[in-house]
């Protein structure tokens, strides 16, 4: 075998053209397939486009650079779903431009933080990380608490998700200035027709502040983080399209 091995590595020619053969079996095995599948992600029970505060909230996040200490993708490893719970799906991350996946985490990963604390507790956390956890190394962001929210191009952050492949109605796009007051308005006609368009959707005075703030967002895209699947029902296809 070694004597083989020699043989080709010794003939740049030949060595060229088993490498381009073994390149392009490679890659007809990877690309073949997706000009006869529908889709690469499975469809998931509950998923659904961001609602208004919960995208402009995304936004915020990648503004700030929270994806720089914080992941969010578990892994299919046994200590990363004790400590996180179930291993991230394709399909949770179908609506992000850019995704948040990684493993460089300098603060714990928020696949699964949605609903793990309190809108208290992340108001907490963001004015002063170690008024909470006292080992943090993360700065505070009090500013978020302070700062109005702009809400006047909302309509257009959804078209232009919408334009990269996020299934934004127009009816969704024509009520996203409503749909985000609605959400830090509970008990409203109109939180009720924010729940029929985004359903799980979490309806709060996030940080308990009259006036809506850009910590409101960021709150309200927090505490969505995981919660849509139903993991207790969730049973993963062995076949789709």
């Amino acid at each position: 075998m070694a004597f083989k091995h020699a043989v080709i590595e010794k003939n740049s020619i030949l060595l060229l053209v088993l490498t381009l053969l073994v390149v392009s079996v490679g890659g007809l095995v990877e690309i073949a397939p997706l000009f006869y599948l529908e889709s690469t992600i499975e469809k998931v029970k509950g998923m659904r486009p961001y609602s208004p505060l919960e995208l402009v909230g995304r936004n915020i996040y990648i503004r700030e650079g929270c994806y720089n200490c914080h992941s969010q993708m578990v892994r299919p490893l046994r200590d990363e779903q004790e400590r996180y719970g179930h291993y991230s799906l394709a399909a949770e991350s179908m609506y992000d431009h850019p995704f948040q996946w990684g493993s460089k985490r300098t603060g714990p990963d928020l696949a699964r933080v949605g609903g793990r604390y309190s809108d208290d507790w992340h108001v907490a956390h963001m004015n002063d990380p170690r008024s909470v956890v006292p080992e943090s190394i993360m700065p505070g962001y009090p500013f978020l608490a302070e700062t109005t929210l702009d809400v006047r191009f909302i309509a257009d952050h959804l078209r232009a998700n919408r334009g990269v492949g996020v299934p934004y109605s127009d009816e969704m796009i024509e009520a996203a200035e409503a749909d985000l007051l609605a959400q830090v308005t509970p008990d409203t006609d109109a939180a009720d027709a924010l729940l029929e368009r985004y359903p799980g959707a979490k309806v709060a005075n996030f940080d308990g502040n009259p006036e809506l703030t850009e910590l409101d967002a960021m709150i309200a895209y927090l505490q969505m983080l995981g919660t849509l699947v139903d993991f207790e029902t969730y049973e993963p296809e062995a076949n789709y399209r």
